[in-house]
């Protein structure tokens, strides 16, 4: 059991939340506040708090089986921006620097989730 404060990838994760957070109450449309705003949010949020529960379990294999699933959320998350982008939500500049970011932590979660996998529990 670690501290998940103290990992760069829930670090990383966070900040993405809190970006989001910010879009989404600045550049949604209101009518949007129950559907994707809702959506993309928990979306983002499920990241971090997969990663702060996998912290929280016994072994490494648990731990890896929250880690898949902050991988599952990142990719909802960069889909919902694709969206986002295309209806006119954001611009094509605050797009790429999210999904700059959605890419990072992927693959910091891939290659964190092999070494706990590698690892013995």
């Amino acid at each position: 059991m670690q501290d998940f404060q103290s990992l760069e990838i829930w670090k990383k994760s966070h900040s993405l939340v809190l970006s989001i957070y910010k879009i989404t109450e600045n550049d949604f449309p209101k009518n949007e506040l129950f559907a994707l705003t809702s959506q993309i949010r928990r979306s983002a949020s499920s990241i971090p708090t997969n990663i702060a529960e996998g912290c929280g379990r016994q072994t490494n294999k648990d731990f890896a089986h929250f880690i898949q699933m902050a991988i599952g959320s990142s990719s909802e998350v960069e889909y919902q921006l694709i969206l986002a982008k295309d209806l006119k939500y954001i611009n094509e500049e605050t797009w790429k620097s999210l999904s700059k970011n959605i890419t990072e932590i992927r693959k910091m979660m891939h290659s964190f989730k092999n070494k706990l996998t590698t690892q013995h529990s």
